[in-house]
């Protein structure tokens, strides 16, 4: 039986089940990330620059601590903020106690991980969450800082 039919079976069986327990399935993680970023208008490392520079959407930075210290972090006078990717939909979900300030249906995040994969199944969870303007950075932090953007 090939994987595109059990993945259909086991999809099928999740859906008679009803919301709570369906869930899709897939034919592993690189076909959950196209998923993900079917949904989403992903941005070049220029134009989220372009797009934080003038305000326009917060940039959103989910990597852990220690990978922000060893490989270098968006430059301060952009704002960013530091969300790590455990705790990213509690902290913009609108409706929770745990919210940020930022945090609205209509906001414009901007997610960015090392190199544009974290953040695009994150970028889809915000979207999931209601938060209709999210997406993520092509090539993460490592295309932004190889393309000369500011840094720190």
């Amino acid at each position: 039986m090939s994987a595109a039919t059990i993945t259909a079976l086991h999809t099928e069986l999740f859906r008679r089940s009803g919301r709570g327990t369906f869930a899709p399935t897939y034919d592993g993680v690189d076909d959950q990330l196209a998923d993900a970023r079917s949904r989403l208008d992903r941005l070049s490392p220029r134009a989220a620059y372009q797009e934080v520079l003038w305000e326009r959407g917060i940039l959103v930075d989910i990597r852990p601590a220690a990978q922000r210290q060893q490989e270098g972090e968006v430059h301060p006078s952009l704002s960013p903020l530091v969300v790590e990717r455990n705790v990213l939909e509690w902290r913009f979900d609108p409706r929770h106690d745990a919210r940020l300030p930022q945090a609205s249906y209509d906001a414009r995040v901007i997610v960015l991980c090392q190199e544009g994969y974290t953040s695009s199944l994150a970028a889809d969870s915000l979207l999931r969450l209601g938060i209709s303007r999210s997406t993520d950075v092509v090539g993460g932090f490592a295309a932004w800082q190889a393309l000369s953007l500011p840094v720190a």
